[in-house]
């Protein structure tokens, strides 16, 4: 017998185009529309049929049309106009990066760990909004010029693939990913060798090797355990995205939080912040501290503090139960050797993921416990997760506790139309895109003619409804379903001139997908109105294992095809990046109504508005923020109900009663010229309003100037003089606690009581007698403490005035504080002490606090 080996012949790039294979792997062509057309120029036919990769592209073109394209001076004109424009993007010196002058050094990036990446859907190794978030703030991150490098895993399989088949029933395929037609590259070594890390898992020592993929002027590395030195079960770990049991989902999650540091280690990289994009990567800081203790022979409470302030967290999470939790068991039998490398008690080690008594280990704990900067991704996110996780800061107010939010947004260029980016050019200037957080810049969308913005909206509706037609009668004719108007008459199905709905996410209950179709009878005069009708369409995927939300894409797919429904409501299998980009700018409004507040933030939202379209949406996440009265429309009266029946009532009532009495009102009003003025005026008011404040552009920023910079200067601090300062701050941490029950504090007099009536432009004061024990003054805060209470406390907030210090009696201490209130509502005041210090890098960290009684 004898055994064939395989190879593939694929054409030779002309000289004169010999740049196309770097332009291919570099997904600067992803948000640059430029890149993409110059490879639909060289052969429309093979672009088409690559399904727009560029590295399959390369493979299958013929010989004879890369030496046609070369030969074509108007491809060669273009080719120099992209390959120009994209080296001057990667060697650009004047960076908004580089404009600040930073302290921050380009050699010591800043390293984000994530479980998934969606940078477009080539590289299909995203599930939903959490991988979208990070390629967006990715892309961000180079167009900035910020050192920035990101970690993940490579999945053979990807995410699932979605069909629907005739019952509405969801299949979930998996097909295998060939590395070599993806824009990535294998990492190797000095000798040309795989460059791999080694990760003890369990009782087993598992390989992986690193992939790069280039994003601009930015990485990102990913881990890959599919090779021969690994068994069968371990080269499975990194098979799926969110696949597996729990021995999975550990194992990938030591890969990607352990194995990401050797990784970085292997490739010579030395982050200076290192930022958990969700808890999948919260096992980082545990190797991060095993080797200082190695390398730097620190103790386990010097090497956390150290390498706690250099990292954030951010939470995508707003119910406990969506947090990575593993039983303590479990932990023991992965963890068992590595906790003797930290050299702590396997019981302080199980502490570190403690929540309270809990008997399990959680991440979203061991992530809060290991860094001392964390977000949630939205205002009201920030709110849940400082109630979700205020045993941490027990003592501590809400509002002032540890967790922070940065509010999610969307990279505008990767998700904007290119029709839309034409206009915005026109009406904004040509360097528009430079200055996306400019609100004075997008007021000129004012000016904007409103027949021009209707009539590109109307394109880009057409635009998706071929798109979908396309899709549909692919997908019925794949599952042998005859006798629809979607194969038999295409023409019958979605009307560019009605009122078009469009919902798209993940399939998760809470998201309600179906809520609208509760009063079918209600839903069926909406659609069928022959004066004012609506068309729905829908798309998302349930994860394999929720039966619940599988049941919902059955229900919209049996509803689909219905007589009363077919052709006006639809629904889409294998939601993904492509056909994301034609809802969110094809459709005329956008609907959107989760539970609250279960929704962190939501970026799709963010993605429709750049685009024109209207947010009909719950005041949830971002869209509480975003909503502004003028701009769309708030589904509910922005309450939430404990029961679910009566929430779901009160928001399908209001959609209802929105859409009849306001949104298809609206939409129909048209006028001589076929459109709706105050519909525009409407669209005009979403986009000023929203493009430049839910930009990854306003995010990334935010993330730099609040976070990422001070990172770097509290972990230079703590390592100075080999990491004596940190010692010290721990030495003084130590005594705070031992010591603080001693503290005494006593309110000596006031000038009011319970109750009191206090004129604006009269004071409140009071005095307070303090035994600080064995604590100087310097080591204190003594501060008076207002805040708005019942209706008022949201308008009115909190303030804390620090008490001035007047003086010390039989050792004690005397504070006074004055409050002169500016504004009329209830407030609530009190009085306390809080440990200082200058090195810790939150002032509540530490979680105490002494209030009068």
């Amino acid at each position: 017998m004898y055994r064939l080996r395989n190879f593939i012949v694929i054409g030779k790039v002309p000289h004169k185009l010999r740049k196309l294979e770097t332009l291919a792997y570099n997904l600067w062509w992803v948000w640059n529309s430029e890149g993409q057309e110059l490879f639909n120029k060289i052969d429309p036919e093979s672009w088409e049929f690559s399904h727009l990769n560029p590295i399959v592209f390369l493979k299958i073109v013929s010989p004879e049309a890369l030496n046609k394209a070369a030969q074509n001076q108007e491809i060669l004109d273009f080719y120099e106009e992209v390959i120009s424009n994209f080296e001057t993007y990667l060697d650009e010196k004047n960076t908004w990066f580089k404009s600040l002058n930073s302290n921050f050094h380009p050699s010591r990036p800043i390293a984000y760990f994530c479980a998934e990446f969606g940078l477009t859907e080539v590289l299909p190794i995203y599930s939903g909004g959490l991988g979208i978030l990070a390629g967006d703030h990715v892309k961000t991150a180079s167009d900035l010029g910020l050192p920035f490098i990101g970690i993940g895993l490579l999945y053979r399989e990807g995410y699932f693939r979605q069909e629907i088949n005739s019952l509405g029933e969801q299949i979930a395929k998996y097909p295998e990913l060939d590395f070599s037609n993806l824009p990535l590259h294998l990492c190797l070594d000095k000798e040309g060798k795989e460059l791999q890390v080694q990760v003890k898992i369990a009782d087993r020592n598992v390989i992986a090797r690193i992939w790069k993929v280039e994003v601009g002027r930015v990485q990102i590395y990913l881990l890959d355990t599919d090779i021969q030195l690994n068994s069968d079960f371990d080269r499975a770990i990194t098979r799926k995205l969110y696949g597996g049991d729990q021995n999975t989902r550990i194992s990938q999650e030591i890969l990607l939080g352990i194995g990401g540091v050797r990784a970085l280690n292997a490739l010579g990289i030395n982050p200076s912040v290192w930022h958990m994009n969700e808890g999948h990567s919260a096992f980082l800081g545990l190797e991060r501290i095993r080797q200082f203790i190695h390398s730097r022979h620190l103790t386990f409470e010097q090497a956390l503090e150290a390498v706690a302030s250099s990292t954030l967290f951010t939470t995508h999470t707003p119910v406990p139960a969506g947090n990575d939790a593993f039983s303590f068991s479990l932990m023991e039998n992965y963890f068992s050797d590595f906790v003797s490398a930290l050299r702590i008690s396997q019981e302080d080690f199980f502490n570190l993921g403690r929540n309270n008594d809990s008997d399990n280990f959680n991440l979203t704990i061991l992530s809060l416990r290991l860094s001392r900067q964390h977000n949630g991704v939205s205002r009201l996110h920030g709110k849940v997760s400082q109630n979700l996780w205020k045993n941490l800061w027990k003592d501590i107010p809400l509002d002032e506790n540890p967790i922070q939010y940065i509010t999610n947004g969307v990279h505008t260029k990767t998700w904007l139309a290119e029709e839309m980016a034409e206009l915005y050019s026109i009406f904004l200037g040509k360097d528009w895109e430079k200055n996306i957080s400019d609100t004075e810049m997008w007021k000129r969308i004012y000016d904007v003619y409103d027949a021009e913005l209707w009539e590109v909206k109307q394109n880009l509706k057409v635009k998706m409804i071929n798109f979908i037609k396309r899709s549909l009668k692919h997908q019925y004719e794949w599952e042998g379903v005859r006798g629809t108007k979607v194969v038999e008459s295409p023409e019958l199905v979605l009307d560019p001139n009605v009122l078009t709905i469009g919902f798209a996410r993940r399939f998760a209950t809470y998201k309600r997908a179906s809520l609208i179709f509760r009063d079918i009878d209600r839903l069926r005069k909406i659609v069928n109105n022959k004066e004012m009708p609506v068309q729905l369409i829908f798309a998302g995927k349930a994860h394999p294992a929720d039966k619940p939300g599988q049941e919902i894409v059955k229900e919209i797919y049996r509803l689909s095809r219905t007589q009363e429904f077919e052709g006006k409501i639809i629904i889409l299998e294998n939601y993904n990046m492509k056909i994301a980009r034609y809802l969110v700018s094809g459709v005329d409004v956008w609907l959107n109504n989760p539970r609250k507040p279960l929704e962190a933030s939501g970026t799709s939202g963010q993605k429709v508005a750049i685009n024109g379209v209207l947010n009909f949406s719950v005041l949830d996440g971002w869209w509480e923020e975003g909503y502004n009265g003028k701009n769309g429309w708030a589904i509910g009266n922005g309450k939430s109900y404990d029961d679910e029946e009566k929430q779901d009532l009160v928001d399908l009532n209001s959609i209802y009663d929105i859409l009849e009495r306001q949104i298809i009102p609206i939409y129909y009003e048209r006028n001589e010229k076929g459109f709706s003025k105050n519909w525009v005026k409407i669209m005009k008011e979403s986009i000023v309003s929203n493009a430049p404040v839910f930009s990854t552009d306003r995010m990334v920023k935010e993330y730099f100037t609040k976070f990422y910079e001070p990172a770097v200067k509290h972990f230079d601090r703590l390592a100075s003089d080999n990491f004596l300062v940190a010692q010290h701050l721990l030495n003084w941490k130590n005594r705070i606690r031992q010591n603080w029950e001693n503290v005494k504090i006593e309110l000596t007099n006031e000038s009011g009581f319970d109750g009191q009536i206090v004129k604006i432009g009269d004071s409140l004061e009071v005095t307070l007698k303090i035994d600080l024990a064995s604590f100087s003054q310097d080591e204190v805060s003594v501060e008076f403490y207002v805040a708005g209470i019942d209706d008022d406390k949201e308008k009115l907030g909190i303030k804390v005035i620090a008490m001035d210090y007047i003086g010390e009696e039989s050792g004690y201490s005397f504070y006074k504080g004055v409050f002169s209130p500016h504004v009329n509502g209830k407030f609530g005041y009190s009085a306390r002490v809080v440990p200082k210090n200058d090195l810790m890098v939150h002032p509540y960290e530490m979680g105490l606090v002494k209030w009068i009684s």
